[in-house]
């Protein structure tokens, strides 16, 4: 059967079945010709209707089945996407997955999979209302969709491959497909989705990023059993190396397109088909979303600024940190920063506390940043600096403009009746670790005698509690242009040993022995003493340690702390044997 004669059937067959609700490309047009012989032969009837015969003709061309691609964050879609998966926003008075999973219903698909990863129950109630199947992707975050397409390698077929968040005008989707495609339609826009270049027959030869004047990939795709099984086999020898763990699926397309079957584009026009990267576009897609959102952020930000939610703009997300989500917005002009407390943080980090600390430094002028932080939720809202660096960690300038701002601060005359607590902070943290496995902390019980006599050793020595930052890594330090040094995010602040600001900036530089001993004399200047050095590099041990606990806990809520982690454990066993021995 050649295209000409497909499409004829397959209208007919919609035809037959009411389908009147179907989205066809721009080229599956109807030859007239091809019509009359497909009648002569009796496959299809005088009213345009296929008959039993012209079905069985269309048979091999059946989708088996269709997998919707819900396992991302979609973290450009902030703020909407830090309180539900972009799929479960409302568009038009409907869900954008379940408009997808009606359609897809409708065209007689209903074997259904959705991959999911970020906030997955939430979709669970789709499971009894639509009789679909999940797949759960546990590493959505730190791999892209290729990875979850490789977890239902087992299910590809004839079969479509969607996302949770396109929108369809009309229903694209049919009871049987031709040819393995990707969707689009010609752009003179420039984007940084995925062009692609055609031949006559609108084959794709070749896949671009970035580009403009050209066809872009937009909306859905169909593999046909082809398609699928070299393209498992593709992703199956990736996996052994993972060149393309970070990447979309179409990326492995593009690099194989000689390799695989043919795919083509199936054309269609803009006004068909949408996909909502960013707030922005949502808002002008649905004007419901200019006036109210429904998003319990917009609201808070609403509240702080005294503003309508149609006057907060200019979204951008923040990559995550190792605590909180962030994105910046801008009201009246202004960029401001809201941070999104992680999960199991109200745990460890007592908002009140924050928000108290917050309220300090800026009085002590060392961070002027702060707006507003809630004591319940732990969400806060700061201003937004422009043109600042971090510190260098090779910087011996940097160095002393960081020490500096230490001293004034642990030289404040404020007292605050909550501080961290290293050693006991962290031995709090092991047993939460134990209640869901009792066993999970046995390896490192040898490097925790070792802090503890380190900590034992500090703790009648003189040195006295202060105020203190207690994360003092660079990334919440700002050197602005004319040398202003600011420190922010307060969560772990309190009345504290000041070895917890100082040892956490050399743990975090990964300071040998030498550069550390400079960096704390210099700290110390006319209180340098070999005791007092002792102090701080034990301090040196012990923080690093309260942050591999801390990063073993955040990881069983949830989190990947990637080689912080190693690295954490390593300098705490570093420093620890460094003095003990």
């Amino acid at each position: 059967m050649n295209i000409k004669e497909f499409n004829c059937l397959n209208r007919a067959y919609n035809k037959r079945t009411g389908r009147s609700d179907v989205m066809y490309d721009l080229i599956d047009q109807i030859d007239n010709a091809v019509l009359e012989q497909l009648k002569a032969k009796g496959y299809i009837d005088s009213n345009n209707e296929i008959t039993v015969e012209g079905i069985g003709l269309l048979e091999p061309y059946k989708v088996d089945n269709a997998v919707i691609l819900a396992a991302g964050a979609a973290t450009r879609f902030v703020p909407l996407s830090l309180e539900q998966p972009k799929g479960l926003y409302e568009v038009r008075d409907e869900k954008i997955i379940e408009r997808q999973i009606k359609q897809l219903k409708s065209a007689g698909i209903n074997n259904i999979t959705l991959v999911l990863g970020y906030k997955k129950e939430m979709f669970f109630y789709l499971k009894d209302k639509y009789n679909i199947k999940f797949i759960f992707n546990s590493e959505y975050n730190t791999k892209n969709n290729i990875y979850s397409l490789f977890l239902a390698k087992d299910i590809l077929k004839n079969t479509y491959i969607c996302s949770s968040d396109d929108y369809f005008i009309n229903n694209p989707f049919q009871r049987y497909e031709f040819t393995s495609f990707y969707a689009g339609y010609y752009t003179e826009r420039k984007t940084n989705e995925m062009y692609v270049k055609i031949d006559e027959n609108y084959k794709i030869t070749e896949m671009v990023k970035g580009i403009s004047n050209e066809n872009i990939l937009l909306g859905h795709s169909y593999w046909n059993s082809e398609f699928s099984e070299k393209f498992v086999a593709l992703m199956e020898e990736d996996q052994q190396v993972g060149v393309y763990d970070n990447s979309f699926w179409e990326s492995l397309v593009k690099d194989n397109l000689a390799k695989l079957p043919a795919m083509y584009l199936k054309p269609y026009t803009p006004e068909q088909i949408f996909e909502f990267d960013y707030f922005s576009q949502l808002r002008n897609f649905d004007e419901k979303y200019i006036g109210s959102s429904h998003s319990k952020i917009m609201e808070r930000i609403k509240l702080i600024f005294r503003c309508d939610e149609e006057d907060i703009v200019g979204f951008k997300n923040i990559s995550e940190g190792m605590t909180n989500s962030s994105f910046i917005f801008k009201v009246d002009g202004e960029e401001y920063i809201y941070r999104y407390p992680g999960n199991g943080t109200n745990k460890i980090i007592n908002r009140k506390d924050e928000k108290t600390s917050l309220k300090l430094a800026k009085e002590l002028g060392i961070d002027p940043t702060y707006i507003y932080s809630d004591v319940n939720e732990g969400w806060k809202i700061s201003k937004f600096v422009h043109s600042f660096r971090e510190p260098d960690y090779d910087s011996k300038e940097d160095s002393s403009k960081v020490i500096k701002v230490l001293q004034k601060l642990h030289a404040a005359d404020v007292e605050v009746d909550y501080g961290m607590k290293p050693w006991e902070d962290a031995c709090k943290m092991e047993k939460l670790l134990k209640q869901s496995d009792e066993h999970s902390f046995e390896q490192f019980e040898v490097l925790k005698a070792k802090i503890k006599k380190l900590y034992d050793e500090t703790k009648n020595d003189g040195i006295k509690s202060c105020f203190c930052h207690g994360d003092t890594y660079k990334h919440n330090w700002m050197i602005k242009g004319n040398g202003e040094t600011l420190l922010i995010d307060w969560e772990y602040s309190g009345m504290s040993d000041p070895g917890i600001d100082v040892g956490y900036y050399i743990v975090d530089a990964m300071y040998d022995f030498d550069d550390a001993r400079s960096f704390i004399k210099e700290y110390l200047a006319e209180r340098d003493s070999a005791q007092n050095e002792f102090h701080f590099m034990a301090y040196t041990a012990i923080i690093a340690y309260y942050w591999f606990v801390w990063a073993l806990y955040r990881e069983s809520c949830g989190a990947v702390m990637g080689e912080s982690l190693y690295n954490w454990y390593k300098m705490s066993e570093k420093y620890a044997d460094y003095l003990i021995n």
